[in-house]
């Protein structure tokens, strides 16, 4: 938590900062030195806090952001070594995407530098996304050695169609913040300084609808699409469980994918 945080206090973790600004409840990931890839710590502290935000009557939206120079690596494969599939069973018990697109309240992704992978999923449960100039996206799953999990399959497609969520996934090539918004991935691309003000302000004038109508609004877009997201989850989770390489040819691949587009990740 940071010290700007004002109601419903997750317990002390600070690799998650949580600051009201009125009715808008900003959530930070903060490990910046490992890109804020998701540790146990990192992901069970944004399950618990979009729980929080939840039942929190004056949080009308949050707004999900990271710790500069990232917005969200991925999984925390250094962990993930140590914990081996452990470290997925957790995850699967506190899952934050599912948490997102369950949320009663909108959620507005900040991204604010690379988000990859994991980091991607992350994004892409999130109701909509504005992008810093800075920000850069791949989902690099299959090129490190690993098939997603986390919900790339089922909504990627929804936002940028089926054949460009193909081709992303499959070549794992990286997406600028222009491209993204071409390619309906990313709502807005604004200066990487007016990137928080600019969701804030968006998130506010969301916080203006009563929350009844809001919340039936989200169920609206949630539910008109559930048949065919849940059934794509289902694909996925099934492949994904039975395709999970040990974890340390997942480091490995990682490291020379990572070396390879080290420009990308500046």
């Amino acid at each position: 938590v940071g010290p700007g945080q004002q109601r419903g206090e997750v317990p002390a973790l600070m690799v998650l900062l949580s600051e009201d600004h009125g009715a808008v409840r900003v959530l930070t990931m903060n490990r910046p030195e490992v890109r804020n890839a998701l540790s146990t710590e990192l992901f069970e502290a944004l399950y618990a806090a979009l729980g929080v935000a939840d039942a929190d009557d004056e949080v009308r939206a949050v707004v999900l952001t990271g710790a500069d120079p990232a917005f969200c690596a991925g999984v925390d494969l250094k962990q993930a070594q140590q914990l081996g599939m452990d470290y997925f069973g957790r995850f699967d018990k506190m899952n934050c995407m599912n948490a997102i697109v369950a949320l009663r309240k909108p959620v507005i992704g900040a991204v604010n530098g690379a988000t990859f992978t994991g980091g991607l999923e992350i994004a892409l449960a999130c109701d909509f996304l504005i992008a810093s100039e800075r920000a850069v996206f791949a989902d690099t799953h299959a090129r490190v050695g690993i098939l997603p999990g986390g919900g790339m399959t089922a909504r990627l497609p929804q936002r940028v169609g089926a054949a460009m969520a193909r081709r992303l996934s499959m070549t794992g090539e990286v997406v600028d913040a222009a491209r993204a918004e071409r390619i309906g991935l990313v709502t807005e691309v604004v200066p990487h300084e007016r990137l928080l003000g600019r969701a804030v302000e968006l998130a506010a004038q969301i916080a203006e609808v009563p929350a009844d109508t809001m919340a039936g609004l989200k169920q609206m877009y949630v539910r008109g699409i559930a048949g065919v997201t849940d059934a794509a989850l289902a694909v996925e989770h099934e492949i994904a469980r039975a395709h999970r390489p040990d974890t340390d040819t997942l480091a490995a691949r990682k490291a020379e994918v990572t070396a390879r587009n080290k420009s990308q990740f500046q």
